[in-house]
């Protein structure tokens, strides 16, 4: 299934919107890669993806079985030396694809009546970043 994101550079652009991060800053090192739990079950590798994101082959992202594997767990995240970040970047690319498909799990208008008064303000500011288009 082929998706449309415009343009590969805007795709791309949008990724690092979403996620706050910087692919320029790789270095290449290899530790993200090295430390992710799910490194066996990926196609394209935490340190691959960041190129993937850098060269803006959202596509190729958008279609790896990768996206899907990657545990979340913030690993990539806390070993590189350099604060890339390849976790962010990935779930950043999977809010793309999830928006690409229609498939935001809640409008702004329905959040308030979800929201309770011990709601941490963190968790809003996390979730208005997630999901807003």
């Amino acid at each position: 299934m082929a998706y449309t994101y415009g343009n590969a550079q805007n795709a791309a652009e949008r990724i690092k919107e979403i996620s706050g991060v910087n692919p320029l800053k790789c270095m290449k090192c290899g530790k993200c890669s090295a430390t992710c739990p799910a490194f066996n079950e990926m196609d394209i590798k935490p340190h691959q993806f960041v190129t993937y994101v850098q060269n803006g082959n959202i596509e190729a992202l958008a279609q790896s079985k990768s996206l899907w594997k990657c545990l979340s767990c913030f690993a990539c995240v806390e070993r590189c030396p350099r604060d890339v970040k390849p976790g962010k970047l990935i779930d950043a690319a999977r809010q793309l694809v999830v928006r690409e498909r229609g498939q935001n799990y809640l409008e702004a208008d329905e959040i308030p009546e979800l929201i309770d008064e011990e709601t941490p303000q963190q968790l809003l500011v996390s979730a208005f970043r997630r999901y807003r288009r």
